[in-house]
Protein backbone atom coordinates (compact mmCIF):
# COMPACT_ATOMS: atom_id res chain seq x y z
CA UNK A 1 0.00 0.00 0.00
CA UNK A 2 1.42 3.60 -0.62
CA UNK A 3 1.93 6.26 1.63
CA UNK A 4 2.65 9.66 1.62
CA UNK A 5 0.38 12.51 0.36
CA UNK A 6 -2.10 12.24 -1.71
CA UNK A 7 -1.68 13.33 -5.72
CA UNK A 8 -4.83 14.75 -5.79
CA UNK A 9 -3.91 17.66 -2.92
CA UNK A 10 -2.44 20.59 -4.00
CA UNK A 11 1.53 20.89 -3.54
CA UNK A 12 1.51 23.91 -2.13
CA UNK A 13 -1.70 26.18 -0.95
CA UNK A 14 -2.43 29.08 -1.51
CA UNK A 15 -5.26 31.20 -3.59
CA UNK A 16 -3.20 33.25 -6.36
CA UNK A 17 -4.30 33.12 -10.11
CA UNK A 18 -3.14 29.76 -10.89
CA UNK A 19 -5.21 27.89 -7.97
CA UNK A 20 -8.38 27.90 -10.39
CA UNK A 21 -6.62 26.54 -13.72
CA UNK A 22 -6.49 22.88 -13.80
CA UNK A 23 -2.87 21.34 -13.39
CA UNK A 24 -3.73 19.44 -17.12
CA UNK A 25 -4.43 22.97 -19.00
CA UNK A 26 -1.71 24.45 -17.68
CA UNK A 27 0.41 21.39 -19.09
CA UNK A 28 -1.18 21.68 -22.42
CA UNK A 29 -0.76 25.51 -22.80
CA UNK A 30 3.17 24.82 -21.98
CA UNK A 31 3.39 21.87 -24.38
CA UNK A 32 1.99 23.96 -27.34
CA UNK A 33 3.63 27.36 -26.83
CA UNK A 34 7.29 25.14 -26.67
CA UNK A 35 6.21 22.87 -29.27
CA UNK A 36 5.26 25.77 -31.33
CA UNK A 37 7.99 27.85 -30.94
CA UNK A 38 10.55 25.20 -31.41
CA UNK A 39 8.96 24.94 -34.70
CA UNK A 40 8.15 28.38 -35.66
CA UNK A 41 11.75 29.10 -35.16
CA UNK A 42 13.23 32.61 -35.66
CA UNK A 43 12.24 35.63 -33.30
CA UNK A 44 8.63 34.47 -33.26
CA UNK A 45 9.47 31.36 -31.94
CA UNK A 46 11.95 33.05 -29.74
CA UNK A 47 9.71 35.66 -27.66
CA UNK A 48 7.24 32.49 -27.45
CA UNK A 49 9.96 30.52 -25.71
CA UNK A 50 11.24 33.37 -24.20
CA UNK A 51 7.50 34.39 -22.53
CA UNK A 52 7.36 30.56 -21.41
CA UNK A 53 10.93 31.56 -19.86
CA UNK A 54 9.56 33.90 -18.30
CA UNK A 55 6.75 32.50 -16.55
CA UNK A 56 8.20 29.67 -15.18
CA UNK A 57 11.25 32.86 -13.74
CA UNK A 58 8.23 34.28 -12.19
CA UNK A 59 7.05 31.40 -10.65
CA UNK A 60 10.14 29.77 -9.45
CA UNK A 61 10.56 33.37 -7.71
CA UNK A 62 6.83 33.13 -6.68
CA UNK A 63 7.23 29.91 -4.77
CA UNK A 64 11.40 29.69 -4.06
CA UNK A 65 10.94 29.95 -0.03
CA UNK A 66 8.58 26.65 -0.28
CA UNK A 67 11.21 25.06 -2.33
CA UNK A 68 13.78 22.61 -1.11
CA UNK A 69 17.26 23.32 -2.32
CA UNK A 70 17.34 20.10 -4.41
CA UNK A 71 13.69 21.82 -6.07
CA UNK A 72 15.56 24.68 -6.52
CA UNK A 73 18.07 23.54 -8.22
CA UNK A 74 15.87 21.62 -10.91
CA UNK A 75 13.96 24.46 -11.49
CA UNK A 76 16.64 26.85 -12.18
CA UNK A 77 18.33 24.25 -14.68
CA UNK A 78 14.69 23.90 -16.78
CA UNK A 79 14.77 27.83 -16.93
CA UNK A 80 18.49 27.49 -18.13
CA UNK A 81 17.87 24.89 -20.73
CA UNK A 82 14.77 26.55 -21.92
CA UNK A 83 16.37 30.47 -22.32
CA UNK A 84 19.05 28.30 -24.33
CA UNK A 85 16.78 26.36 -26.51
CA UNK A 86 15.42 29.89 -26.99
CA UNK A 87 18.48 31.31 -28.19
CA UNK A 88 19.27 28.38 -30.70
CA UNK A 89 15.60 29.00 -31.51
CA UNK A 90 16.78 32.54 -32.35
CA UNK A 91 19.82 31.92 -33.91
CA UNK A 92 19.27 29.09 -36.21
Amino acid sequence: MRSGPSRRTPLIHGSGPLSAVPPAVAFLVVIVLFGVGVLVRGMLGAVLLGALAVAVAVLLAATWRALEPPARVLRVLVLLVLVGVAVSVLVA
